[in-house]
C-alpha cells in the first residue's frame, strides 16, 4: 500500500489490526504542501514496487491534485480512496461541508497536523522566519477546527498553540477512524496492478 504520509500512522494501525496483510510504503506527508507532485510520486513508488507485489494499494484521497491522480489509478489499474481529501475520510463528507457551511473560514487539522505544526505550517511556509506572514496567509480564517481522532492532553495543548499561533479560536471535533478503516479494507480488497 502506497500511503500518504500524513495518514500512515493510522493506516499501519488499521493494517495491524486486520492481520498485517499489507506493507505500508508512506510517502512525504509534505507533499500536501504541494500536491501538483503527488501524482508522480505515487506513479514513481507504483514503478518501483511493480514486480514485488501483485497488488498494489493507494492510501490518497484526491488530495488536491484535481484528478491527475485519478489518472495514474486508471492507467495502472489501481484504486485509491474515496473523498476530496483526508478530512472526508476522517469526519464524512456531508460533516466537512456542514463545517465549511457553518463558517467558510475555516481551518482545519488532524492530528497528523496537529503533531506536526511548527515543521508541517509554521517552517514550511517561513512563520518561523516571517512570522508577519501570518496575517497574509491566514487573513480570511476565522477558526481552527481539529478533528481530532486520538485527543490526548499532548494533543490538546499542542491544537491550543497551533490556533494560537494563527490567533483563531479552536473548536474540536470528534473524528473517526471507521470510515478511514472501511476505505483501507475497500482498497485493499479491489486492489490489483496492471503493466
Amino acid at each position: 500500500m502506497i500511503a500518504c504520509g500524513a495518514l500512515a500512522r493510522d493506516i499501519l494501525d488499521i493494517v495491524a489490526r486486520h492481520g498485517g496483510a499489507a506493507d505500508v510504503y508512506p510517502l512525504p506527508p509534505l507533499l500536501h504542501n504541494r500536491p501538483e507532485r503527488i501524482a508522480a510520486a505515487v506513479e514513481a513508488m507504483v514503478a518501483e514496487l511493480t514486480g514485488r507485489y501483485g497488488r498494489i494499494a493507494i492510501a490518497y484521497a484526491d488530495c488536491g491534485t484535481y484528478g491527475a491522480l485519478d489518472e495514474v489509478c486508471a492507467r495502472r489499474g489501481l484504486q485509491r480512496l474515496p473523498g476530496l481529501h483526508c478530512y472526508d475520510l476522517y469526519a464524512g463528507p456531508s460533516r466537512i461541508r456542514e463545517l465549511f457551511d457553518e463558517e467558510p473560514g475555516t481551518y482545519l487539522l488532524t492530528d497528523f497536523l496537529v503533531a506536526s505544526f511548527d515543521r508541517t505550517v509554521i517552517q514550511e511556509l517561513g512563520l518561523d522566519r516571517y512570522p508577519e506572514l501570518r496575517d497574509t496567509y491566514f487573513a480570511n480564517y476565522t477558526r481552527v477546527v481539529w478533528l481530532a481522532t486520538h485527543p490526548t492532553p499532548e494533543l490538546t495543548e499542542l491544537a491550543e498553540r497551533a490556533a494560537s499561533c494563527l490567533g483563531l479560536p479552536l473548536s474540536v471535533v470528534d473524528g473517526r477512524l471507521d470510515r478511514l478503516t472501511k476505505a483501507i479494507t475497500g482498497v485493499l480488497a479491489s486492489s490489483h496492478l496492471s503493466a
